[in-house]
């Protein structure tokens, strides 16, 4: 059975919760993911902000060079271990309408992962099955 640990983003991009939600856009850009996770001094997980969060602020007419990411993020961030299998990670994602999961062990942040990846890898798993 398959583990998060096999299908997770190992670089994670992340953002200091003072940076602005400018900064935030910027980053899920140029690195082509729909979330970065906040990390206070770097170093520890404090929560997540994402494309949604993003759109919220801008929907509420937020200056993304003033507006400040620890105004917009998602504070209570839920994490999952990296020997779950991808089967519980994707019910989890599904029951709690996310599309972004931090992936942590003993407190220290491993990876990412996003629905996207889980997709992607039943999709190869099909695919190696018909072919």
């Amino acid at each position: 059975m398959a583990t998060v640990a096999e299908v997770m983003n190992r670089d994670v991009l992340a953002v200091d919760p003072t940076a602005s939600i400018g900064e935030a856009a910027e980053k899920m850009m140029d690195g082509g993911v729909g979330a970065v996770v906040v990390m206070e001094d770097m170093v520890r997980l404090t929560g997540i902000i994402t494309e949604r969060d993003i759109l919220r602020a801008v929907a509420q007419r937020a200056r993304a060079a003033e507006a400040r990411v620890r105004q917009w993020m998602t504070e209570s961030v839920i994490t999952i271990e990296p020997d779950t299998p991808i089967e519980e990670a994707a019910k989890m994602m599904f029951e709690r309408n996310f599309r972004h999961l931090p992936v942590s062990k003993d407190g220290r942040l491993l990876g990412i992962v996003s629905l996207r990846r889980l997709s992607q890898y039943e999709f190869e798993q099909a695919k190696e099955s018909v072919g």
